[in-house]
């Protein structure tokens, strides 16, 4: 365990990248919240509701954050992780059109080294994009597929940071778990890695087997949330609830997770309106008691 005088002292980036050693080291996984769950508060609010719950480590969006940036700094956006004594393990770059075919490619990948410059002095060492491409694909645009990912792979690799990818349901081109494992196997870059969603896995086409094909290394970050009880036909991105509030076997994926060798973040990310536009001190505290509940359980935590 860090101690607080190494806390206050080490640079928050620093701080991002022992506490991941840490918990791979003792096979354990620590609980983290996306500011899309409290997106109505904005970048300030979120950090200090979920602070007064205890929360410690959590994952930044860039939405939130180029709001915040309208009035204030990069340092100062800083500066509120810092004295609220928070550690940011992940970031939204939402930035379309990274994986897939696309004319614009290029030009998503400027927008990404940008998000890469910005996320960086926050001391951040991880971002993402999910892939949302809808349109019909043939066998061949896997293989540019497979290129884009190393392309991405460089630009994190410019800034030291790690990309990730993340399989959604709704996506015609990467909608499963184990069509994202094969393409950044063939990709190969040292800076491109799998994040998995439990809502997005245990809601859409993939399988339970799938989580056999995973290897130590393949998942670099985990989003962490439960599917409600209802038809999968009217399930939808908002539909997500609370872990331990559904019927997803949370504990059953958790625990081939930790086999797996996985030891990081759980970061709970929710869209329903009475969570983004709930009170985050709330929110952070229903949500750390029954997702800590969900991990004690899975002998993670």
């Amino acid at each position: 365990m860090l101690s607080r005088r190494t806390m206050l002292l080490a640079p928050i980036g620093t701080l991002a990248v022992a506490a991941t050693r840490a918990a791979a080291a003792s096979g354990k996984m620590t609980l983290a919240i996306h500011q899309n769950t409290s997106a109505g508060a904005g970048y300030r609010g979120s950090l200090e509701g979920w602070a007064r719950a205890g929360i410690r480590n959590v994952e930044i969006t860039a939405r939130l954050l180029d709001d915040f940036l309208k009035a204030d700094s990069l340092a100062a956006a800083r500066r509120v992780l810092t004295d609220l004594g928070l550690t940011p393990v992940s970031s939204a770059s939402e930035v379309p059109g990274l994986w897939e075919p696309n004319p614009n490619h290029a030009a998503a990948l400027d927008n990404l080294k940008r998000r890469c410059e910005m996320f960086t002095a926050l001391g951040l060492t991880r971002t993402y994009a999910p892939v949302t491409a809808t349109a019909t694909f043939k066998q061949d645009d896997y293989k540019t597929g497979v290129d884009n990912m190393r392309k991405v792979g460089d630009v994190a690799k410019q800034f030291s940071m790690t990309a990730m990818a993340e399989f959604t349901r709704a996506s015609t081109f990467i909608a499963t778990l184990g069509t994202m494992l094969k393409m950044t196997r063939e990709a190969a870059h040292p800076n491109m890695r799998v994040l998995f969603d439990c809502y997005h896995f245990w809601s859409g086409h993939s399988k339970f087997e799938d989580l056999d094909l995973v290897q130590p290394g393949d998942i670099a970050h985990v989003h962490f949330q439960d599917v409600p009880d209802m038809p999968r036909e009217l399930l939808g991105q908002a539909t997500r609830v609370i872990p331990g509030d559904g019927v997803t076997p949370l504990v059953k994926i958790l625990r081939k997770l930790a086999e797996k060798g996985y030891a990081g973040p759980l970061s709970v990310e929710l869209f329903l309106p009475k969570f983004q536009e709930g009170d985050p001190f709330e929110l952070a505290q229903e949500i750390r008691r029954k997702s800590e509940a969900v991990m004690r359980q899975a002998k993670v935590i």
